[in-house]
């Protein structure tokens, strides 16, 4: 009986004891090819929410903001998991084939994935620059009985209107009739990417979306005016805006703080 009662007590010591946090590289199938992803999960045996995180234009997901948010978010019992869109980084796929619809089916495909790992008590979204467009876009074609909370960095609502007046980062061509590609900052930006992006609905698809949001944006920034982040606050009704003063389109000096404010939103909402 000694024995058994001993053996009783080892067991309930042995799985009372928390899972160690865990960070796996791996690939998932996107839309245009394997994505190469990064997942950190808290320490913890019981379901945990997860926050998918999505880098911008010409990003990735190895960027200091993003990997201070995902270790922000693990730190508060939180998982995530930050990938590359197709093109970038090290995932699978040409830049110049990249568009913001591909992007939106990448992070869908994300979506899925984590969703079928039955691990996670919710799953929410968070992006910066182009990232923020797709994060938007996923959550109102999702709607919130999938996506718990959206977090959006200096979101680039602003590349539709690049796009009608032929004009990123300074780079000039014809809008109505664009050339197989065009060069920018070393990259090759499709065709499709801006045919696709002139009729994009950006806030026609947020807007379905209606659940807890947080916009983060500095006024200092030249790439995206501040006024798009503005817009979304505008049609979310269950959102919270922070404009801060001079910080640019990267929170460059301020990735740290940057993230912390995203951090205190979705333990906010998710915890």
């Amino acid at each position: 009986m000694k024995k058994i009662f001993a053996l009783t007590t080892l067991l309930i010591a042995f799985f009372a004891i928390p899972a160690l946090a865990e960070t796996q590289s791996l690939f998932i199938e996107g839309d245009h090819g394997k994505l190469a992803a990064v997942l950190q999960i808290p320490d913890s045996n019981s379901k945990c929410p997860i926050v998918i995180i999505c880098h911008g234009f010409m990003g990735k997901k190895d960027s200091p903001l993003l990997e201070n948010l995902a270790n922000d978010l693990e730190a508060a019992g939180i998982a995530s998991i930050r990938f590359d869109f197709n093109g970038h980084g090290e995932s699978e796929g040409r830049f110049q084939d990249m568009t913001v619809p591909n992007e939106i089916e990448d992070a869908k495909k994300v979506f899925n994935f984590v969703k079928d790992m039955n691990r996670f008590s919710s799953i929410s979204i968070a992006g910066h620059s182009q990232g923020g467009v797709v994060s938007s876009m996923v959550a109102g074609e999702l709607g919130a009985d999938n996506i718990k909370a959206v977090a959006l960095f200096a979101p680039a609502a602003v590349l539709r209107d690049d796009a009608i007046r032929g004009n990123v980062f300074g780079v000039q061509f014809n809008a109505l009739n664009p050339p197989e590609y065009v060069e920018i900052m070393g990259h090759r930006v499709g065709r499709n990417y801006f045919l696709l992006a002139r009729d994009l609905p950006i806030y026609e698809t947020a807007k379905k979306y209606q659940g807890p949001a947080c916009l983060i944006h500095g006024t200092g920034d030249i790439i995206v005016p501040y006024t798009y982040s503005s817009r979304y606050h505008e049609i979310w009704k269950n959102s919270e805006i922070h404009i801060i003063p001079e910080w640019d389109h990267g929170f460059r000096g301020h990735e740290a703080e940057t993230a912390k404010i995203g951090a205190e939103f979705f333990i906010k909402h998710l915890k």
